[in-house]
């Protein structure tokens, strides 16, 4: 199994990788987890492209700073990502 060259070295071989980027603010979830979203989203993938895919299908989860996410004109803090994922208010 061959796996991707990073950078990639033309044209062609960026076409073929499947790139799929998530953004999460910071500290809501653990490294286990993402190591989940990774290896869930790849799955997700291959099972649309087919398993040739896997090796060359890329998964980058970005962090934001806590406040510096906005939803419907209010920042998002981590606190408040936590409280809604556990139901609260």
């Amino acid at each position: 199994m061959r796996s991707p060259r990073f950078p990639p070295t033309s044209e062609s071989e960026v076409k073929q990788m499947p790139l799929i980027q998530v953004k999460l603010i910071e500290k809501v979830f653990n490294s286990q987890q993402k190591q989940e979203m990774v290896k869930k989203l790849t799955d997700a993938m291959v099972s649309i492209e087919g398993e040739n895919m896997r090796p060359v299908t890329w998964v980058i989860i970005e962090e934001v700073a806590s406040g510096e996410w906005g939803i419907g004109g209010q920042a998002m803090s981590t606190e408040a990502v936590k409280a809604l994922a556990a139901g609260k208010s």
